[in-house]
Parts: structure tokens; sequence; C-alpha cells
């Protein structure tokens, strides 16, 4: 077992970054004592690494325990943490923009992302067309019949696992019988190489976006929610997001959600950021 410092610049909100994680019931999360527990899979090795938030949001600070791979687990978390991205840069841009008080405040909140990317494009999939607390429930029964646990902390299952699923085990889930398909195809094409994620991480939206939506059962709002979620990418404004559309309505105080031409003109003044302003709008209805 390793113990590591880690010190950060701030702003970093690691507290409301905690309470959108504690929004999943997989996620092992303390909100009290600012703790999160994260799965993390090197090739065969899993790892369960344990984050504990000790300093403020001026001052940000960690501690991070895991009980193997040291630098490569202190890697990926900066990845999850998004720990090397400047959020002052972000808020300060802001400041000049209609999303002034939105940015106020939930000041130094953090891009935070899933901890693996298949299970990311995987958790997108079973999240269409349906609502949230259902969305989460059948990620819940998924993982739960298919994945391990492991110190208590849910690892989702491998590409080579949900390959060999056949549709009948995920519908009795409640799964429906197309979603189901989409989950095993995306299994199937990770587990054999044809979707290769670190290959994805080297390329641009764009490149990536033409690569996922050859996918069957990957549509733009899947892509987006992938390159947000999945990579980090500071630059995503999905305008197709019914929760994104309801937040600009409260938050602009309209009388109807805004029009796709009337969100294309907001979101000018918010590049090179729109992630953020996606996150916080998200973040004002949660």
């Amino acid at each position: 077992m390793w113990e590591e410092k880690v010190t950060i610049s701030g702003p970093y909100n690691f507290d409301l970054a905690l309470s959108r994680l504690a929004l999943d019931p997989l996620n092992t999360v303390d909100i009290e004592q600012r703790l999160v527990r994260v799965p993390l899979a090197f090739n065969d090795k899993k790892i369960v690494a344990d984050i504990i938030a000790t300093g403020t949001l001026e001052k940000p600070e960690f501690i991070v325990r895991a009980s193997d791979e040291k630098e490569k687990t202190l890697h990926r978390l900066t990845e999850i943490f998004q720990w090397d991205v400047v959020l002052l840069h972000v808020h300060e841009h802001f400041q000049t923009t209609e999303l002034k008080d939105l940015f106020n405040d939930h000041f130094g909140t953090p891009l935070v992302l899933e901890f693996d990317p298949f299970s990311s494009l995987i958790k997108s999939i079973i999240h269409q067309q349906v609502n949230l607390k259902f969305a989460f429930t059948l990620t819940e029964r998924f993982v739960q019949a298919f994945g391990e646990e492991i110190d208590g902390v849910w690892f989702h299952p491998s590409p080579e696992k949900v390959a060999q699923l056949k549709v009948e085990q995920l519908r009795e889930f409640q799964f429906s019988g197309r979603k189901a398909e989409y989950v095993i195809g995306i299994g199937a094409l990770t587990a054999s190489g044809q979707l290769d994620f670190k290959k994805l991480k080297t390329m641009a939206d764009a490149e990536v976006s033409n690569e996922l939506i050859k996918i069957r059962g990957v549509g733009p709002w899947t892509v987006e929610n992938f390159l947000m979620f999945a990579l980090g990418r500071p630059n995503l404004f999905p305008i197709g997001d019914i929760g994104i559309q309801n937040a600009l309505k409260k938050y602009f105080q309209l009388e109807e959600k805004p029009s796709l031409a009337i969100m294309e003109k907001y979101k000018e003044q918010w590049n090179p950021y729109l992630s953020y302003a996606a996150l916080y709008l998200w973040r004002s209805m949660e």
C-alpha cells in the first residue's frame, strides 16, 4: 500500500464533484469524509484507489492511497479528476458572459470523467431515451450481474465479458432488445480491437465523432457525451440535450425551451469552454 499527497492549483470544488458522483449508486462516495473510491484497471490488474480531500476550494489538496501501480494510478486520476486544468482560466472567461452568475454559483466545479472509457460508452447507450433514475437502475443491474466487486467497489464488466452476453440475458433486466444488441455489439468491437479507446484519445473531436457514429446505436448525443465525460474534451455543447434546454429556459427565464438557433447564438461567447457551460447548466438542474 502506498500513499501520496497531491496539491493542485485552485479553485477546485471537490465537494461539488463528489455530490455529482454520488448521484450514481455504483460510485463509492462518502460526502462527510470527502472520500471517493475509484476502480482502475491496468491491463488485467484491477486496483481500487482512495482519494480523500484534505484541502480547501482555494488550496486543493488530496491524499491518494492504493495497493500498487503508483505512477499509472496518479496519472489516470489526474486525467479523471482533471487536476491539470486551471479552472481559474475557465471562471475568468465566463465573467464576461451571460453565464457569469451561474459560474459564480458553481465556482471551481471540475469536469470529472467517467472512470473508464469503455464503460462510459456502454453507460451512454444504457442511458438513452430513459429517465435518469431508471438509467442508473439499469446500469446498476448490469454491472452487479456481470461486473466484479473488489474491496467493496464495483468494476464494470470487461469488453470480452460483454461480447459474450446474449440479448435474452439483458432483456431479463428490462433492457430493450435493441439496446441489448447495441451494448453487446460495442463489447464485441472493443474485444476484437476494432474499437480502440487508446487510439481515440489521440484523435481530434471530429475524428472521434466520425469513428463512433459508424457504430450501431451511437448517435450525436452519445458521441458528445463520450467526448466530454470519457475524453474530457473542453469544448462540447449538446444542444439537443433536454436537460440543457430546460436549464437555459430556467436560467434565462424564458417562456419556453430555446430553439436550436437561439442556443447556437448563446454558445458563441462561451467558446472555447463549452463543456463547462454544459456541465454548469446541468448542475443548476441537479
